[in-house]
């Protein structure tokens, strides 16, 4: 008998489409999961409303889902509340660093009305002497910016409260 603890472990199989070390739990676009019968249902909130990513998301969940034995799956893809990056786990954070990406420091750039630049640590040598290329990386959720000290460029995943 599959319950919803299982569920959860089977989804965190599901890597996410764009940065393919995080898992879609760790991510934190996995809601709620709900076993009703035989029929699962699985609600995600996509990490932006117009994410390219999300149709994927909801094909491999359904696949990876029926893989593991249930038939009847249905993903519901809610857009309220919000997703947040405060919804990405500790170990994601961790992956993301891992991979080169500086994870969200939990605070919303507010260099546009205070006039000091949020400081992202370099995921390769840990500096704080850092600077933004663009605001927008290899996808709309990051921002491209150059370690000063070591010279490396890394994407930035962006915080959204």
């Amino acid at each position: 008998m599959v319950t919803d603890k299982d569920i959860w472990e089977y989804l965190e199989e599901v890597s996410d489409p764009e940065i393919p070390v995080l898992s879609i739990v760790d991510l934190g676009v996995v809601r709620a999961v709900k076993l009703d019968d035989e029929n699962c249902h699985v609600t995600i909130t996509p990490t932006y409303s117009g994410c390219p990513a999300m149709k994927m998301i909801e094909v491999q969940i359904i696949e990876k889902l029926q893989e593991k034995g249930l038939k009847k799956v249905s993903v519901d893809l809610v857009l309220s509340p919000a997703w947040t990056t405060d919804w990405l786990s500790e170990s994601g954070r961790n992956k993301l660093r891992e991979y080169g990406i500086a994870p969200p420091e939990n605070e919303v750039d507010k260099s546009v009305l205070f006039a000091e630049p949020t400081v992202v640590p370099c995921p390769k040598c840990h500096s704080k002497s850092t600077k933004m290329v663009s605001q927008f990386g290899s996808t709309a959720c990051k921002a491209h910016y150059t370690c000063i000290d070591c010279l490396e460029p890394f994407d930035y995943f962006k915080c959204l409260k």
